[in-house]
């Protein structure tokens, strides 16, 4: 507690005599936060500690910069914020903290569900943040009405969904019109995020493998075309096709 309480000191000292600190805003700094948190999920995905450790210091001073900027305001305080978690953990836990059983781990997620329901008295999706990554936030709102037991029964039934929205994104772009092909093609990857919720994979984690992979991939053809002399740019679509097929013996 008091290296917290040393390093929230710190937080308001540098809002007072850093001519940075005292530029910021809520709205300044949101752009640094989605880059500290990409930070750190980037470091969970190379499961490094040094780096988890460091990005996760990064993440709890955007915490600390933000309950600064709301007590300069008279909105709240970091300790009213930190009391107000442990009484709502405590309050959605009653398997841990009452007498309630919860016996794996989707019995959890439903009762938190339901808690959070009846202390808001809004829609079960209220809660999801708009300015969430779009493939994250599908992939939550689908989590939550399968809590609520709106949901396919099994991956084998999202396939024919699946061709269904592809046909309708053909039809769109046959039509030209590209309007409707935007909302159909939202269609398809919305399809795609529920069957991979329904295999249990992290279609986040899954696109950031393949973008991994990409960039190996491209930065192998440049490499190989200035080795041969040439440019990208000037290759033919032939030519560009067989960089790309030999790029895959080096990144599989």
């Amino acid at each position: 507690m008091a290296s917290f309480e040393r390093l929230r000191q710190i937080v308001a000292e540098l809002r007072k005599k850093c001519p940075w600190d005292r530029a910021q805003t809520f709205e300044s700094l949101a752009p640094l936060t989605w880059e500290e948190i990409s930070e750190l999920l980037d470091a969970i995905e190379r499961q490094s500690p040094e780096a988890i450790t460091e990005e996760l210091g990064d993440v709890l001073l955007h915490v600390l910069f933000y309950a600064q900027l709301a007590e300069e305001k008279g909105w709240t305080t970091i300790h009213t914020v930190i009391e107000r978690l442990i009484h709502k953990l405590i309050a959605r836990h009653p398997h841990v903290y009452g007498e309630a059983q919860a016996e794996d781990a989707k019995a959890v997620i439903a009762r938190w569900e339901a808690l959070k329901q009846a202390e808001k008295g809004a829609s079960s999706l209220a809660n999801i943040p708009e300015r969430m990554p779009p493939l994250l936030q599908a992939y939550r709102l689908q989590e939550k009405a399968a809590a609520l037991g709106f949901d396919w029964a099994e991956p084998s039934a999202l396939y024919p969904k699946l061709q269904e929205e592809l046909a309708e994104l053909q039809a769109a772009l046959e039509q030209r019109d590209y309007e409707e092909a935007a909302k159909e093609l939202g269609d398809v990857l919305f399809v795609l995020v529920n069957l991979g919720r329904h295999l249990h994979i992290d279609p986040e984690r899954a696109l950031s493998l393949t973008n991994k992979k990409f960039r190996e991939r491209f930065a192998w053809m440049e490499l190989r075309a200035q080795l041969d002399q040439k440019d990208l740019r000037s290759c033919s679509s032939e030519e560009l096709e067989s960089y790309w097929q030999a790029s895959k013996t080096y990144y599989p």
